[in-house]
């Protein structure tokens, strides 16, 4: 079993173009065996193979399936020759299998073509299960049918699709060959659907809002904008739904929630990229102190479901997700951490961050200072999980203030491994204070800050006819999975992320 054949191999790294007239010609050999197949009359896509079980099924079930006829479909990975005999590799979605292919069981027409298949190539076969002298479950082929040519030779095996870049852009290539990534966007299913049916078990129906709104809204972000022919109107992708779904408070609903895309016109990074997954959830008659064990209840539980532990890994640190979680106020981090306190020196807020070395923008007022010193100097050192909370009402305009202190919320973001995981609040439900909060973001805006919110009138109307008192979450799914996948980047947990063009 030796002697492997690869059918045209190649590293996909930066040795890339010195390969390509290898390649070229591998697939210049793989379209003759195509024209061959035609015109013998075969229809090398048009086949119809229904399988009757997965590999995985079939060795899983062995003692069941041993002696009996199966069918089984997928990619051939690997293949064998022996004289009469050969062996190969089939690979579906579950996982591998040995196909046994022998010229006195097949006939000689049909063992001769089983050779001249390619690394690649789909096939559907029907076979008996049995064990090997080598104790490897396997499948007799009885008959084969190809259902779909390859063209293209795939990525070497030992060698594999390396190059981290070619991996974002051709992530088939990428799941063909890497099996530890199919883990990972299996993982992440598993993850949404823990999230969703954890939801749905406390009560939460799930809703879908709208993507395309007239006015952005639901965060402090800079929207992308299109344009509605018919409606001769501008529209803005959304950058949270947050809005549409507390209009759903205003309508009777309880308990709701959303796992969808938001999209933000901003930077790439390893933890950012223009559109991502987000979770928003909102529960009537509750506060922020209900949503962050809400948070912890959700990120813990799907650890456990899909790792079986609280306790993960990353990146060589060992994080503990068990709750409670701390909870610690922004203003007391950053004393913790770098010795500044603001409550002492109230109305220098500004003057003291920047004498710390803090970067602000022009024009920055106190809560965007206190908010960009705990950004800046105290967010790295927030490995083991906890929730930071209270932050400053200039830069929380849809929380509801604190009843003992006016300039700050009840607000909380939890943090592990230094990142913001999600953030949450007491929703705001005064209209008038409402009100006054977006004309604060307004004149921001037009003094140059372009991810501050809009005016949104037709949200207002909504909270005058009046919103029961809530508490609001809004999770970062894609850092979540990040975080229980051991994953680096946010790209390697977004099946198509997006890259520059190619040159």
């Amino acid at each position: 079993m030796d002697d492997v054949r690869n059918n045209g191999v190649f590293d996909d790294s930066a040795n890339e173009l010195a390969n390509t007239t290898e390649i070229n010609d591998l697939m210049a050999v793989r379209r003759g065996k195509l024209e061959r197949l035609i015109q013998a009359g075969e229809r090398p896509y048009d086949g119809k193979t229904v399988p009757t079980h997965l590999a995985r099924d079939v060795i899983t079930q062995f003692e069941a399936l041993n002696g009996q006829t199966v069918t089984l479909a997928g990619r051939l990975r690997a293949l064998r020759i022996h004289g009469g005999a050969s062996f190969a590799d089939l690979h579906d979605s579950s996982g591998r299998i040995q196909l046994f292919v022998r010229r006195d069981n097949v006939g000689e027409a049909v063992y001769e073509s089983f050779k001249e298949l390619d690394l690649g190539d789909f096939i559907g076969v029907r076979g008996t299960v049995f064990r090997t002298k080598r104790g490897e479950i396997s499948i007799e082929v009885e008959s084969y049918e190809l259902l779909s040519k390859s063209l293209r030779p795939l990525p070497e095996k030992w060698h594999g699709l390396r190059d981290i870049e070619q991996r974002y852009r051709r992530r088939y290539l990428d799941l063909i060959v890497n099996p530890e990534s199919r883990k990972v966007f299996i993982l992440r299913s598993e993850i949404i659907a823990y999230i969703r049916q954890a939801l749905v078990g406390m009560g939460f129906i799930e809703v879908e809002t709208p993507m395309l709104h007239p006015i952005p809204g639901g965060a402090n972000a800079r929207p992308f904008e299109t344009y509605h022919n018919a409606l001769d109107m501008p529209l803005y992708m959304r950058i949270a739904p947050e809005l549409y779904l507390k209009r759903l408070l205003v309508g009777g609903f309880d308990k709701v929630f959303e796992i969808g895309k938001n999209f933000r016109n901003e930077g790439i990074s390893t933890r950012h990229n223009p559109e991502y997954t987000s979770l928003e959830a909102y529960q009537a008659y509750a506060d922020y102190h209900v949503m962050m064990e809400l948070t912890e209840k959700l990120i813990s539980g799907a650890a456990k479901e899909v790792l079986g532990t609280a306790v993960i890994q990353y990146q060589g640190r060992e994080i503990d997700l068990t709750p409670p979680w701390p909870r610690l106020s922004m203003l007391e981090a950053i004393r913790r951490y770098t010795g500044i306190d603001f409550e002492a020196c109230a109305g220098r807020e500004v003057e003291v961050a920047r004498e710390a070395g803090v970067r602000l923008k022009p024009g920055a007022n106190a809560g965007q200072a206190i908010l960009e010193t705990f950004e800046q100097r105290v967010e790295e050192h927030l490995i083991q999980p906890v929730f930071i909370t209270d932050h400053p009402v200039e830069v929380s305009p849809l929380a509801k203030r604190r009843a003992d202190n006016p300039r700050l919320t009840e607000r909380f973001e939890p943090y592990i491994n230094g990142w913001e995981i999600a953030n949450g609040f007491s929703e705001l439900n005064d209209p008038i204070d409402q009100r006054r909060r977006f004309e604060e973001q307004v004149r921001a805006r037009e003094a140059g800050d372009d991810e501050a919110h809009f005016m949104d009138e037709d949200f207002l109307e909504a909270l005058e006819y009046g919103m029961p008192p809530a508490g609001g979450l809004g999770i970062g799914i894609d850092r979540v999975v990040m975080l229980l996948t051991n994953s680096p980047s946010i790209r390697d947990v977004i099946l198509f992320p997006h890259m520059r063009p190619r040159a």
